[in-house]
């Protein structure tokens, strides 16, 4: 079975118990927490999947760093995770669980990449853009990618707004090169 599988039955457990047990807040903010830091820590990551490290220390790192800022079924989950051989993939476990938060939510995640950084107006009306186009709230991460030349593209779930002159060039490069083509 696929890490995907695997980390989705785990998330969808941990979502389950959320929301049966009425603490979904809580767990959910335990997992914005377990997130950003597993995501910034490529080393917690490294010493989660080797498979030198014993389960006690790996359960006692995860104890030591959690402990009292995350919520005791997190905390659980944490040892079930490690006594079912699955701390290797903790990371997509908890980043599924936040899919899963952010569906039930209707939140979204965008990546806008812009040529230049871009003043908080801009910004401001990219966001409305953005939810009025989705119909849900929009979460952006900006991007500065000064191969574009100008304008920007959004990338939001699995679709690409490209509004950059890099690619308004390529088009009008080929609308002229079949033009050209059709003419000779």
């Amino acid at each position: 079975m696929g890490n995907f599988r695997v980390a989705s039955r785990y998330a969808k457990s941990l979502f389950r118990l959320s929301e049966d047990k009425n603490i979904f807040n809580s767990v959910s903010e335990s997992a914005d927490l377990v997130f950003n830091t597993l995501k910034n820590s490529k080393e917690l990551r490294a010493v989660l999947k080797n498979p030198i490290v014993k389960q006690d220390i790996k359960k006692e790192l995860l104890k030591e760093i959690f402990s009292g800022k995350v919520s005791s079924e997190v905390d659980t989950f944490f040892n079930l995770i490690v006594e079912h051989n699955r701390e290797d993939i903790l990371f997509e476990i908890i980043s599924r669980f936040i899919e899963l938060k952010n569906e039930k939510l209707g939140i979204v995640n965008a990546v806008v990449k812009s040529a230049v950084d871009l003043n908080d107006e801009a910004k401001t009306r990219i966001q409305k853009e953005l939810e009025d186009f989705t119909k849900k709230k929009v979460n952006i991460t900006y991007k500065v990618d000064s191969s574009l030349i100008g304008g920007f593209i959004v990338l939001i779930n699995d679709q690409v707004i490209d509004s950059s002159i890099k690619n308004q060039l390529k088009l009008l490069k080929k609308k002229l090169m079949s033009e050209t083509i059709l003419n000779n």
